[in-house]
C-alpha cells in the first residue's frame, strides 16, 4: 500500500463505501540466556568453537508480573517505533507466564510481543495489544512489520483492536472477547493473517480488504470486503464466494506451526511444533502442543554486527541460529546445510545482503525451519535473495518439509535495493506459511528502475504449499509457479503502481505480466482465494490482460479468483486467461471467477 494509493486520496475514489466502513528511545534490558555455553579447545588451524546460548541483547525486553513500570516501558518503545516505518529500531517484548493487569501494549513498526509459555493461556494480559493508525491519520494500509504471539488477552472493553496491513501476523493468540481488525474511525485497512488462534467473540474485519485465517477458532465473523479466506477454522463462515466473498476450506492440507521461544523455569528454550495434516483448530486447545523443545544452548545467539562467516561457522558446528533484534549485513550467503536446522529471528531481525550476494540459502535437506526474518535487498543487484534448495533439487521431503514462516522480503523503501528474483523455492514439499514479498512503492529509493525487481516468488519444486502468500509490485511476474502439484491458499497482490506506460509492461503480444503465472508445462495445480489489484498511477490508461495465467487443462484448478481496478487507474481485460469480465470505470468493484476451468 502507499500514501499515493486511493487509500489516502480521499473519498473521491468512492472506496470507503466499497470497503464496508461502518462509520465515516531505545529501551535496554539484558536477558540471561539459560543454558551454559558450549566450549571446546581450539585445534591447530581451526577456529575456536562458538558457544551456544547466551544473552538475548538490549532490544529484547523480558517482563514478569512483578516487573515495575511495565506500561511505561511499553509506551517508550511505542513512541520510538510508532511511525518509524523505515527506521532501524527492532524490538521483542516477551512476557513470562503469569497474569498482568491494566496494560495496553501499543505496537509500532518492527515490534513483536509474545508470551513465554507453552500455551497462550499460560500468559494472560488483562488489557490490550493494540494496533491503530493515528500516526497515519486513521489509514491502516501501512501498518506493516509487527506481530503478536502466544498470549491470552482479556480486552479492557471486550474487543481488542488489531488494525494491520501486510507482514503483521497474529499467531497462537487467545482473545477472550472480540477482535476488531479496523482502525479507529473505520478507515482503510489492508491485512492480514491469523493462525493457531482462538477468538472467543466476534471478529470484525469492517474495512479490511482481504484476510486469511488458518487453523483457528472464532466465535463469529462479521463481514467481508473483497477476499476473506479460511482454512481449518472452527466457526468460519460457510463457503459463499463471491457474495459474501468467503472462500472456506474445512481443513488445511498440511501445516506446521512456527517455532517459538518459551521458558522452562529460568531457562529459555525453543519449541518446534510438529507437522499436522488435514488440520483444523488450534494446536494448543487440548493442552500442551505436540512437538519438541530445544535448549538455547543448541542455538548460536547472534547479535547485530556478527559476520556471515561466523553465522556459517555456527551452522557448520551443528548449532541452530537465533537472530536477536537488529540489522545484519552479510557479505556472503548464510548457508543452511544440515537437516532440521532452525533459523529464528526475534523482533524482525533483518538481513541485508551486501555486494549483490544471496542473503540465505538452504540445501536440499529435510525439516529446515526459517521463521521471523526480514530480508532487505541491498543497493547492488542480487540475483536472488532467498533460495530454498539448489536448482534441480528433487529429494522427497513429504515426511519432514522445510517451512518458511513470517519470512518477509523487501526491495527498496528503506533505501535503494535491487534483486532480480526475491524468493526461489526449489525443494519439494516446502511450506511457505505467510510471507510478504514486496517491491516498495513508497519510501526511499523507489522508482521503476531505482528498485528494479523483475520477479517476486518463483516455485520450481514439486508439491509446494503456500498458505498466506502476499506478493506485490514487481516489474514483471509477481509469482511464477513451475513445480507440479503446487497449492496456494490465499494470495494477495497489487501490480506495480509506477509502470511508466503500456510499453514498459508489455509481455510480448500480451498486455502486462500476470500477477500469478502457472508454467505452461504444469499439469496439476490448485489455488483458493486469490486476488490481484491494479493501481497504475503513473499512467492510468495502462491495460493488464489478466491477473492470472495458467494452462487450460483439467488438473489446473482455481477457486475464488478476483481482480480489481482501484479507482479506474488501469484496467484488467480478464480475470484468468480469457475468462472473467473486464474491470471498468472508477467504481473499484471486483471482477470475479468462482471456479476455473
Amino acid at each position: 500500500m502507499t500514501p499515493h494509493s486511493p487509500a489516502s486520496r480521499g473519498p473521491s475514489v468512492g472506496r470507503r463505501s466499497v470497503l464496508g466502513a461502518a462509520g465515516a528511545a531505545a529501551v535496554a534490558s539484558a536477558v540471561a540466556g539459560g543454558a551454559a555455553p558450549a566450549s571446546a579447545a581450539p585445534s591447530r588451524g581451526r577456529p575456536r568453537a562458538l558457544p551456544g546460548g547466551g544473552d538475548l541483547g538490549p532490544n529484547v525486553l523480558v517482563f514478569d508480573p512483578s516487573t515495575p513500570d511495565i506500561q511505561a516501558r511499553l509506551d517508550e518503545v511505542f513512541r520510538q517505533q510508532e511511525s518509524a516505518q523505515f527506521g532501524t529500531g527492532r524490538y521483542a517484548l516477551l512476557f513470562r507466564p503469569g497474569t498482568y493487569h491494566g496494560l495496553n501494549a501499543q505496537l509500532g513498526f518492527y515490534t513483536s510481543i509474545a508470551g513465554l509459555g507453552l500455551s497462550p493461556d499460560d500468559t494472560t494480559i488483562n488489557g490490550d495489544v493494540t494496533v491503530d493508525a493515528g500516526w497515519f491519520n486513521g489509514n491502516a494500509t501501512q501498518n506493516f512489520w509487527r506481530s503478536a504471539e502466544n498470549l491470552a488477552l482479556v480486552p479492557a472493553n471486550g474487543t481488542n483492536r488489531w488494525a494491520v496491513a501486510q507482514a503483521a501476523p497474529f499467531r497462537r493468540m487467545h482473545v477472550r472477547g472480540g477482535l476488531n481488525l479496523s482502525p479507529t474511525g473505520y478507515g482503510w485497512a489492508s491485512g492480514g493473517y491469523i493462525a493457531d488462534s482462538r477468538i472467543d467473540g466476534q471478529v470484525g474485519p469492517y474495512s479490511q480488504q482481504q484476510w486469511y485465517t488458518r487453523d483457528s477458532a472464532v466465535g463469529s465473523w462479521l463481514n467481508g470486503v473483497w477476499n476473506m479466506v479460511f482454512s481449518g477454522v472452527e466457526g468460519a463462515p460457510a463457503q459463499s464466494f463471491p457474495n459474501p466473498p468467503y472462500t472456506t476450506l474445512d481443513t488445511t492440507p498440511v501445516s506446521r506451526e512456527k517455532p517459538f521461544l518459551h521458558v522452562s523455569g529460568s531457562e529459555f528454550r525453543v519449541f518446534l511444533p510438529e507437522k499436522r495434516t488435514n488440520a483444523r483448530g488450534t494446536t494448543w486447545g487440548n493442552g500442551t502442543p505436540r512437538g519438541t523443545s530445544l535448549p538455547l544452548s543448541q542455538f548460536y545467539v547472534a547479535r547485530p554486527g556478527v559476520t556471515a562467516a561466523t553465522l556459517n561457522q555456527a551452522l557448520a558446528q551443528g548449532l541452530h541460529l537465533l537472530l536477536t533484534p537488529g540489522i545484519y549485513h552479510v557479505d556472503r550467503p548464510i548457508q543452511v546445510n544440515r537437516p532440521g536446522t532452525v533459523v529464528l529471528g526475534l523482533g524482525y531481525a533483518t538481513i541485508v545482503p551486501d555486494n549483490g550476494v544471496t542473503a540465505l540459502r538452504v540445501a536440499d535437506v529435510d525439516g529446515v525451519r526459517l521463521a521471523g526474518l526480514l530480508i532487505d535487498a541491498g543497493p547492488v543487484n542480487s540475483p536472488t535473495l532467498l533460495e530454498v534448495g539448489p536448482a534441480g533439487a528433487s529429494r522427497d521431503h513429504l515426511a519432514n518439509p522445510t517451512t518458511v514462516q513470517d519470512v518477509f522480503v523487501r526491495i527498496g523503501g528503506a533505501g535503494a535495493g535491487r534483486a532480480t528474483t526475491s524468493m526461489v523455492i526449489n525443494s519439494r514439499h516446502t511450506i511457505v506459511d505467510h510471507t510478504w514479498v514486496w517491491r516498495a512503492d513508497h519510501g526511499t529509493g523507489v522508482g521503476w528502475e531505482t528498485n528494479r525487481a523483475d520477479y517476486g516468488v518463483v516455485v520450481n519444486g514439486h508439491d509446494v504449499l503456500a498458505t498466506g502468500l502476499f506478493v506485490e509490485h514487481f516489474n514483471k511476474y509477481d509469482v511464477q509457479w513451475y513445480g507440479q502439484r503446487g497449492r496456494t491458499i490465499f494470495f494477495q497482490n497489487e501490480k506495480a503502481y509506477d509502470a511508466p506506460n503500456q510499453a514498459a509492461i508489455q509481455n510480448g503480444p500480451v498486455k502486462g505480466y500476470a500477477a500469478y503465472k502457472v508454467g505452461d508445462g504444469v499439469t496439476a495445480h490448485e489455488g483458493w482465494g486469490l486476488g490481484s489489484y491494479c493501481y497504475y498511477n503513473a499512467d492510468p490508461t495502462i491495460v493488464q490482460h489478466s491477473g492470472f495465467a495458467a494452462p487450460n487443462r483439467p488438473g489446473v484448478r482455481f477457486h475464488g479468483l478476483l481482480v480489481i481496478s482501484l479507482g479506474g487507474n488501469g484496467q484488467y481485460e480478464h480475470v484468468i486467461n480469457e475468462t472473467g469480465a473486464p474491470t471498468s470505470g472508477t467504481s473499484t468493484v471486483p471482477s470475479t471467477v468462482m471456479s476455473y476451468p
